[in-house]
């Protein structure tokens, strides 16, 4: 079984490389709705006060939807999605901090968050005039209101709530690597610390005009490296940090309700279309072309980790498809507003065969318990969409050109400084006030031991 299956590897990738090849030489095609992102309506460099005529009403409902999708993703669709892969007796807890991370992110993103990621500060980090989200106040009155310069034609109101929900899930995604077994207390602590230390600073990188991997001209539409490759990383060390789950390899870990991941996987299926769509931060073509191009490469994600563990396993699986519609939707985050349709379906199915040897494979030889597959997923999934993005964006698409080399820049750099990061938080957390709970209360469950609820037959 195992030499068909890397007969079928071997096959599936010459396909895939020659495909590539092809579009590389093929003419670009146009693109409904003009190719390049919407223009500005005002020549800004910092966060200002705008007549409030110059604001586009049909952008603006655009990303209000939009930011009420991404937060659709993380409640419920990952509370859900995470809550049915564990036991039941850490059903609660995993949902209990999904929801507790929405809130106190929310409130660090409002305190400071928002500012030292987009305003324009330094290349590596931004300053503090939107700290408590000073200047964000509408002003029916004086007939003005704020806009960021990253979005000049919508609220900055609305632009900062689309990047809060942003890095909501950025955080909420690391619950899947420490689920089980870390005390809630200090998982509220370490979060708090990561998203103001990592995801804030990484955030303004990529996407703050300023930000050094944006002057570099690394391409990141809607977060393959700030939110999946970030968090994947963040997840993996968590894992190792923490250690094994007390049984882990030795006894069966029967999820509780491989349905509620499933309507968990829907509803982040669905969101990512606000989550890809919404980067454009326009109602225009480009987001029309970003909404398609993430349905087909989650389709095509879904059927290429089906086939794969159909091929290896003689089966396949719910918790497959599920689990490869992610990784799909993750490989195209970074490339959703600079390729085309046909390349959307190759990211996909790249993304899916990766990510399953991701969540198998790899994970045997690194020997982590990354109980839900964190790097597996959205870690191996950044990595590859990001890679595939320098090789594959089109200039008609998004009048940019692509770079490998760039790319791999860019994800090494956001790799390294969320591994050495996040396990100086983890250490730092762990010697203040511990981060795993005890062995019976592991025993017990912690729904019980961290909150005194459960869930009832």
């Amino acid at each position: 079984m195992r030499g068909v299956l890397h007969r079928f590897v071997a096959v599936v990738g010459l396909c895939l490389g020659l495909y590539a090849s092809a579009l590389a030489q093929s003419p670009p095609e146009a693109v409904a709705g003009g190719a390049a992102p919407a223009a500005a309506v005002v020549a800004l460099t910092r966060p200002s006060l705008v007549a409030q005529d110059t604001v586009n009403a049909a952008h603006t409902g655009w990303m209000m939807t939009s930011t009420a999708l991404v937060l659709l993703m993380t409640l419920p669709g990952i509370a859900l999605f995470y809550a049915g892969m564990v036991r039941k007796k850490n059903v609660l807890n995993t949902m209990a901090s999904v929801v507790a991370i929405a809130a106190l992110v929310s409130l660090l993103w409002f305190a400071a968050g928002y500012s030292l990621a987009f305003t324009p500060g330094n290349a590596w980090l931004g300053g503090w005039e939107r700290a408590g989200f000073a200047g964000l106040d509408f002003g029916l009155a004086g007939g003005k209101l704020a806009v960021s310069h990253v979005a000049p034609h919508i609220p900055e109101s609305v632009y900062a709530m689309f990047q809060l929900t942003f890095a909501i899930i950025t955080a909420a995604l690391l619950v899947g690597a420490l689920v089980e077994r870390m005390r809630f207390s200090a998982m509220l602590v370490f979060i708090g610390l990561w998203t103001l230390v990592v995801y804030a600073p990484v955030a303004h990188w990529v996407w703050e005009p300023g930000g050094w991997l944006a002057q570099m001209g690394a391409l990141d539409f809607a977060g393959g490296s700030v939110v999946h490759v970030n968090a994947g990383v963040a997840g993996l060390v968590c894992a190792w940090f923490l250690g094994r789950r007390t049984g882990y390899g030795r006894e069966p870990f029967e999820p509780y309700s491989l349905g509620l991941t499933m309507a968990g996987a829907g509803l982040l299926w669905v969101g990512w279309f606000g989550f890809n769509a919404g980067s454009a931060v326009a109602a225009d073509g480009r987001a029309g072309l970003a909404m398609a191009v993430t349905h087909l490469a989650a389709a095509a994600g879904a059927l290429a980790w089906m086939l794969g563990e159909w091929v290896v396993r003689g089966r396949p699986s719910l918790l497959g498809l599920c689990s490869g519609l992610v990784a799909g939707l993750v490989a195209i985050t970074p490339a959703a507003g600079f390729v085309t349709l046909r390349s959307a379906v190759v990211i996909g199915l790249v993304a899916g065969l990766a990510c399953y040897w991701g969540a198998t494979g790899l994970k045997r030889l690194l020997r982590v318990d990354d109980s839900l597959d964190v790097f597996g997923v959205h870690g191996i999934g950044g990595i590859v969409g990001s890679l595939l993005t320098g090789v594959l964006a089109s200039r008609t698409v998004g009048g940019v050109p692509g770079s490998l080399l760039t790319q791999a820049i860019g994800v090494g750099a956001v790799m390294a400084y969320s591994l050495v990061v996040t396990a100086a938080l983890l250490w730092l957390v762990n010697f203040a006030m511990g981060l795993r709970v005890d062995e019976q209360s592991e025993q017990t469950g912690l729904d019980i031991a961290q909150h005194r609820e459960h869930l009832g037959s």
